[in-house]
């Protein structure tokens, strides 16, 4: 006999059977919320005696908040990403919020994706490594939503921006290659579309310019493991051969080396030197022990997420731009130059 599912307890039943009123129950239940501790522990006491469960749906009809964030991001193969997501949902889920997920493509619909997080009805939007032209920025501006960007920005004065120096990280990198001896720099990069690939790609160049030395080629890579296996396969197909690769982020660091040595047969770093970005936990594994630019993620998702909890508690929309310091961390993929380099 199929069992009938019960029916709901409500918060006026726990009023009830604690004997405070339906207003104290739902005190009880909303964070921050000004009640007794004497209070608090009857209503707790008489809910769990109950199987009382607040239902958030409801709540939000009455607060006008859903409590939710939009979390928007292109994927999770790049390591960088699943630590950025872990720290920001443990940041809100502290703050009583959660989070929904949405996966866009790079160069995929962000527009049509726009439509379902307005549906969502969400309180703000973080916004993580997702395609945004200018138009679509002022789109959610208009919308009234506070959103936040991180580890991106974009040319729009109106979207709140949080993101690491990546031009003085990749200056380091062109400083240090060229003062280890390095003559043939190779520069894989992230999608065309990615601010920090860019803003990394100038900074090599400059820094490999301050010791008198030029990049010799970029190859695409497109922040994809296989993409950037096949990319350093085409960089050795034919010399001159790179002695040194800078990738833009670890997770194609990894690809190289893994290419290399498996491959190419080339012995890292005493054929070619490798660097990545980002510093994520895979770099310091004894297999690789990657020299490369430490990004401060615990940082970044404080800022950003502090800064978009601010604007959806104060409606202050007033965008900030915040820039991050990154540290260089030498490992053994690289060859050391006989001083420090500078960073500008």
């Amino acid at each position: 006999m199929p069992m009938k599912r019960k029916s709901a307890v409500t918060s006026r039943d726990v009023a009830e059977r604690a004997g405070v009123s339906q207003s104290a129950v739902s005190r009880c239940f909303s964070p921050k919320a000004s009640i007794s501790e004497k209070t608090k522990l009857k209503v707790l006491k008489a809910a769990k005696e109950l199987g009382y469960r607040p239902n958030s749906i409801a709540r939000s009809l009455i607060t006008r908040s859903s409590r939710t964030i939009a979390l928007v991001l292109s994927h999770l193969d790049n390591m960088f990403y699943p630590l950025v997501v872990e720290k920001a949902s443990l940041r809100f889920q502290a703050e009583d919020y959660h989070l929904l997920l949405f996966v866009v493509p790079e160069e995929g619909d962000f527009a049509g994706v726009m439509d379902s997080i307005l549906q969502s009805q969400v309180d703000g939007i973080l916004m993580m490594s997702a395609s945004l032209t200018s138009s679509l920025a002022h789109e959610c501006v208009e919308t009234g939503i506070p959103v936040v960007l991180i580890n991106r920005n974009v040319d729009f004065a109106g979207i709140s921006q949080v993101y690491s120096d990546n031009y003085h990280g990749g200056y380091w990198v062109g400083s240090y290659l060229a003062m280890g001896g390095h003559e043939r720099v190779a520069y894989l990069a992230g999608l065309e579309s990615s601010s920090t690939s860019r803003h990394r790609y100038q900074g090599l160049v400059d820094g490999l310019a301050s010791m008198g030395q030029q990049c010799q080629v970029v190859a695409q890579g497109d922040y994809d493991f296989e993409r950037a296996r096949l990319a350093t396969l085409r960089l050795f197909a034919e010399p001159p051969y790179p002695d040194a690769i800078f990738a833009a982020s670890d997770h194609m660091a990894v690809a190289v080396m893994e290419t290399l040595r498996t491959d190419l047969g080339r012995r890292v770093p005493e054929d070619v030197s490798v660097i990545g970005f980002d510093d994520t936990p895979i770099a310091a594994w004894p297999s690789y022990r990657l020299t490369t630019v430490r990004q401060p993620v615990d940082r970044m998702v404080e800022e950003a997420t502090a800064l978009l909890l601010k604007q959806i508690r104060q409606g202050d929309f007033n965008a900030e731009n915040r820039v991050l310091p990154v540290t260089p961390i030498l490992r053994h993929s690289a060859r050391q130059p006989a001083r420090e380099p500078v960073t500008d």
